[in-house]
């Protein structure tokens, strides 16, 4: 079998031809500043033109070698490799410095567009990822559950193809996990993953960052995650597969996460992965304790037997205690105060929420950035 062998071009100008430009090029029309150059298509008229191609060829090893780093869109943590995960976290930290010193010269994101598809409405989804692209130079477009109808009023593929004539990226928070890797397969630009029912690898990147300024590391944190195994679960398992953790997910029976995702994560070999019935024993010894709401969007006629279920589920103050003085409680919000985490568990000074909802922004910047290779 021949080996697939992909080429890096550059498209320049003879000299005299009166035009001087160089940029990498993808197919045979390359956009430069605005200004579409399309290349002759027969050989003759190839020579007589003035712009010249050269191409350096890559060799299979070095395909291999991006295969986890180089990837289009950004669907699960694990798709990509720890250094990868780590260095979306460093840049994280870095643009986050620039923008709170008020520096608001880097603009990379200048020109540039995204689409944000939300068949799930959200306050935090929807302003970190407009506020951040704005801040950074680009322009986003709400497209909420009524205007597109993807999947019903338009087949996703079609959408995905359209979506990306229009814009350099898209965001679409969605309920079926397979949307968004239908959207991502279609799609000629990167597709980010806002969330899904399967899982939430923004919000858990979010998290990594937010540990990182509070407890000074990633590796080796033990994250206790207390209530529904949900897709926060299923990303913090994803990250584990990824990082080295210690997570545990303590859950009523009955409600625990994905068994294949379980098993994903721990034949990795990097984390000590735990799955519980006793919250009381889980937290103790914990960096974090972590919390979601019972009944997720779409499970809301479920929310009184679910309340029922998951007795003794709460994070209150007692099982804080029980986690000792150096952890932190965290929640991706919105929260149901008093029903999954009490208020003084909330209002506490080792709640760190509040900023771990304003890393949202800062996490899904350098995803983007990073998707961009900027």
């Amino acid at each position: 079998m021949a080996a697939m062998i992909s080429t890096g071009c550059s498209l320049r100008a003879d000299a005299g031809a009166g035009v001087a430009m160089q940029s990498p090029l993808s197919s045979s029309a390359s956009s430069f500043s605005g200004r579409l150059i399309r290349l002759p298509s027969s050989p003759a008229r190839l020579a007589a033109s003035p712009f010249r191609v050269s191409c350096v060829m890559a060799s299979p090893s070095a395909l291999g070698n991006q295969a986890k780093t180089g990837l289009k869109d950004f669907l699960h943590i694990s798709d990509f490799d720890k250094p990868t995960i780590m260095g979306i976290l460093d840049r994280a930290l870095e643009v986050k410095a620039l923008l709170k010193s008020g520096n608001r010269d880097f603009q990379p994101f200048k020109g540039k567009s995204m689409a944000m598809i939300f068949a799930k409405p959200s306050m935090r989804t929807r302003v970190s990822f407009e506020t951040g692209f704005f801040l950074l130079g680009g322009h986003a477009i709400y497209l909420g559950p009524d205007d597109i109808q993807m999947g019903k009023r338009e087949e996703t593929r079609d959408v995905a193809r359209v979506l990306s004539g229009y814009n350099d990226i898209i965001m679409a928070r969605v309920f079926a996990h397979q949307d968004i890797l239908d959207l991502a397969r279609y799609a000629s630009v990167p597709v980010v993953n806002g969330l899904t029912d399967y899982n939430h690898p923004c919000q858990i990147m979010a998290d990594a960052l937010t540990i990182i300024e509070h407890i000074g590391q990633l590796e080796g944190t033990k994250v206790v995650y207390v209530g529904d195994g949900n897709n926060i679960v299923h990303s913090w398992l994803l990250l584990a597969a990824v990082v080295p953790l210690h997570f545990v997910c303590a859950c009523p029976k009955g409600f625990e996460p994905d068994k294949k995702t379980v098993e994903k994560a721990r034949s990795a070999g990097l984390s000590k992965i735990e799955i519980t019935n006793d919250p009381r024993e889980a937290v103790r010894g914990a960096n974090v304790v972590y919390s979601d709401v019972w009944a997720s969007m779409g499970q809301k006629e479920e929310a009184a037997y679910r309340k029922q279920k998951f007795q003794g589920f709460q994070i209150d103050e007692a099982l804080m205690e029980l986690a000792g003085p150096k952890a932190y409680f965290m929640h991706c919000l919105p929260a149901e105060r008093g029903v999954e985490v009490t208020d003084g568990v909330i209002e506490a000074p080792n709640s760190i929420v509040f900023p771990q909802a304003e890393n949202r922004m800062h996490a899904q910047n350098a995803i983007m950035l990073h998707l961009f290779g900027l």
